[in-house]
């Protein structure tokens, strides 16, 4: 008879196999004692040809997952912070666009051009995608319509009052430019969350998702939440740090 033995401690178990009643309880917590994975059979007596999987077949029915505008969406939610961060980083080491430009002014206004172009190609992959894909039941209704405009319209104040808050610079990659603020935005939408700009804009597709009844929209929302958060862990560390060099050296001046 096989046994699985849920083990409390400071260290690792002995190789040796324990009966849970010869093991150490430190904090008093025994969550189970033996308990046999050969009871009446095991796995091995599941007939998985049984088994319902319609639940599955009807949550996949409202996506296409091999659909070309569905594709091209995920790969416009990606590409965008992958090519900022790659530009910003790259311009930051050279200077290439400064010395192209001539001013860090001027190579900043452009690169931001090319990024509001690629934030509405995103935009209007999303909706293309959205349009193509069947809705879902539960939110094609008045209700759900409005608490999705609530939504985007929230999304739409924490992106514009962070825009007016950095800057055009602060907001478009001033600081791999060189272009830096006097200080750290303290005043909201700052000091409400961090990352206002990336988070607003995830509940306005979020909104824009609800309001279209779009389960492929919801899908397409939380790739965009977790490309934000794998932008957020590169871009954080390195604003931080341009920052501490800039008190660094006004400190020493």
């Amino acid at each position: 008879m096989r046994y699985i033995y849920i083990y409390l401690g400071l260290t690792e178990p002995h190789p040796q196999t324990h009966r849970a009643a010869d093991i150490e309880d430190p904090l008093e917590l025994r969550f189970c004692s033996d308990l046999a994975v050969d009871c009446c059979g095991g796995f091995a007596n599941l007939d998985y040809r049984k088994i319902d999987i319609s639940i599955m077949d009807e949550i996949f029915s409202y996506f296409d997952w091999t659909d070309l505008k569905f594709n091209i969406a995920i790969l416009a939610v990606a590409f965008n912070p992958l090519f900022w961060n790659i530009i910003g980083r790259w311009e930051h080491r050279t200077r290439s666009l400064t010395k192209l430009f001539g001013s860090p002014f001027t190579a900043c206004y452009s690169v931001a051009i090319v990024i509001l172009l690629l934030n509405f190609h995103r935009s209007y992959s999303f909706t293309e995608a959205m349009k193509i894909q069947p809705k879902v039941q539960v939110l094609d209704s008045a209700a759900a319509f409005y608490i999705g405009l609530g939504l985007l319209l929230l999304g739409t104040i924490f992106v514009l009052s962070s825009f007016f808050a950095l800057g055009f610079t602060g907001t478009f990659l001033g600081d791999y430019f060189g272009v830096l603020m006097e200080a750290k935005i303290l005043t909201f939408p700052f000091n409400v969350m961090d990352n206002p700009m990336y988070w607003g804009s995830t509940l306005v597709y979020l909104g824009w998702a609800v309001m279209n009844a779009s389960p492929t929209g919801l899908v397409l929302t939380v790739w965009v939440a977790a490309v934000y958060k794998i932008a957020i862990l590169i871009e954080s560390p390195f604003t931080d740090e341009v920052y501490r060099q800039k008190e660094k050296a006004m400190k020493e001046n």
